[in-house]
């Protein structure tokens, strides 16, 4: 048993949606959920880990504090981590150090959200040292144009054609139905999707996700911890990534809007996107061959292909042909977004990456439902937050 390991013994999620209240009263329904499922009462709780937000005022810059003041102080020690879509990943790594170093023998860690109207947006003002704030001022760039100019790309490199894109939401949709903490529980089929209205061409509107209301959390512990508790073969913590790119970075990435130039620096041998889940399979000893699902980040539907390939699921350019031989849906080879995705809840940004490790736990202990994955036992998660902020997590059995 690798020594760097920790274990999960409790999750807990506020089903996704538009509520319209505090971000944290979501997050402490998450909280609560994820102390009774684990049997740990707040007052053990030796570290919170909150996953931020820059967009819900004050409160939202330091969750740590946020949500152990609403939880009733007992002198917890805490940090809060903001890495856009990341965020979540990085609460995780956060209380895994705690534990790992000795600190504490079990942390919290949970992210809760509530989003504004229509697509993410920056802060309003004048920054022009922002690239986020340029690209929507000087290119009108919002998140769905990238989305769009990603999915051109696959088309003209690789062949994928507007069906594929359909599919995934397809495929997506089906599992999201079964999801009781999904906010879109309603299956689609191909002529559903490819009937919605076109937003960025060629993706529609059923093909890009919303901005959601929600919050998830977890309870983590030492593998000792587990062990006094009771717990028996506890879901467990085998990797954790949270790289950066390599210069010269050759791919645009969002807010960004040029790339690195390898004029003078040869590109390094693995991309960025590729490197994220690289390091948490170097970490872990494990490999592609060795996954049972995988939890993806599909802001669009054409984004989901791309991180196929990224997984190592398939080779370069192979992505369509894994998706339209099954491979990826309840019951393949290797089923991804067996939660219903991003697609099916929407992004509450500093949840949604702690969300998809409730999603492995639930596999992983058997308690899918009607979206279980036979046998699952090794599962990953991949996440890319703004200005080069990559995650992935790998927990198994």
């Amino acid at each position: 048993m690798s020594d760097r390991e920790v274990a999960i013994i409790g999750s807990g999620m506020h089903p996704w949606g538009k509520w319209g209240r505090n971000f944290v009263e979501y997050g402490v329904h998450a909280i609560n959920e994820a102390l009774e499922d684990s049997g740990v009462p707040w007052t053990d709780v030796g570290f919170v880990a909150g996953a931020g937000t820059v967009r819900n005022g004050y409160p939202g810059y330091v969750p740590g504090a946020t949500f152990a003041q609403a939880m009733g102080w007992t002198g917890v020690p805490i940090s809060s981590s903001y890495a856009a879509c990341a965020s979540g990943a990085q609460a995780i790594q956060s209380a895994r150090v705690q534990i790992l170093a000795g600190f504490c023998d079990v942390a919290l860690v949970v992210g809760a959200d509530t989003t504004p109207k229509g697509f993410l947006a920056p802060q309003k003002g004048e920054r022009a040292t922002d690239p986020d704030w340029l690209r929507f001022r000087l290119l009108g760039a919002t998140n769905p144009t990238y989305f769009g100019l990603y999915a051109r790309r696959r088309m003209d490199l690789y062949g994928a054609t507007e069906e594929d894109f359909a599919h995934v939401k397809v495929k997506n949709a089906a599992m999201g139905a079964l999801n009781e903490k999904a906010r879109y529980r309603k299956a689609y089929g191909i002529d559903d999707v490819m009937a919605s209205p076109m937003v960025a061409d060629p993706l529609r509107l059923l093909e890009i996700c919303a901005t959601s209301d929600g919050g998830a959390a977890l309870v983590v512990c030492s593998l000792e911890y587990a062990e006094r508790l009771g717990v028996k073969n506890p879901v467990k913590v085998a990797g954790v990534s949270t790289v950066t790119p390599t210069f010269p970075n050759t791919i645009i990435e969002m807010p960004n809007m040029s790339t690195d130039s390898s004029a003078g620096i040869a590109p390094p041998a693995a991309g960025f996107k590729d490197s994220i889940a690289l390091a948490a399979y170097e970490e872990s000893g494990l490999g592609p061959d060795d996954l049972d699902l995988a939890e993806v980040y599909d802001l669009s539907s054409a984004l989901e292909l791309d991180w196929y390939e990224h997984l190592g699921l398939c080779a370069e350019g192979e992505a369509e042909g894994l998706l339209r031989d099954g491979a990826t849906t309840l019951g393949g080879r290797i089923p991804v977004n067996v939660s219903g995705g991003l697609g099916a809840f929407g992004e509450a940004v500093p949840a949604q990456a702690i969300a998809q490790v409730c999603e492995l736990v639930a596999q992983l202990r058997g308690r899918a439902g009607d979206r279980q994955v036979e046998g699952a036992g090794v599962g990953i998660t991949i996440n890319q937050g703004l200005f080069g902020h990559g995650s992935s997590v790998i927990c198994r059995r």
